[in-house]
């Protein structure tokens, strides 16, 4: 029976295709499904021998560390150059959704407020 390694939900594509290299480079079998058309699945790389799984496995979290530490490490290169994306570009990039996003937070909280204020009338 086969097993799911992989759910693609959010998942770059360059990540899936790292993946799907790495489980080539090791001979193993795989195959991918499709996400389904309602959203309700994002699809997968499934292994077809339960055997493959321990290093399938193994394989995978050693990707992921180095994944992550190439990740932290663009990070703070970005960071001492002054090209890492700050707060200020992300409201000056889109500041309408910005807007929303505060005058939802003020309403929610001023929803959570209204019984106080109404049960001390």
């Amino acid at each position: 029976m086969a097993k799911l390694l992989l759910n693609l939900r959010y998942v770059p594509e360059d990540e899936a295709a790292d993946v799907r290299a790495f489980l080539d480079a090791a001979g193993m079998e795989w195959y991918q499904t499709r996400p389904s058309p309602f959203g309700i699945s994002q699809g997968g790389i499934w292994l077809r021998n339960n055997e493959d799984l321990p290093e399938a496995k193994r394989l995978m979290a050693d990707y992921q560390r180095e994944r992550q530490a190439r990740a932290r490490a663009e990070q703070a290169q970005a960071e001492r150059d002054g090209t890492a994306e700050t707060f200020g570009d992300i409201v000056r990039r889109d500041p309408l959704r910005f807007a929303l996003i505060v005058l939802a937070i003020v309403f929610l909280l001023g929803l959570m407020a209204a019984p106080g204020y109404l049960l001390s009338r």
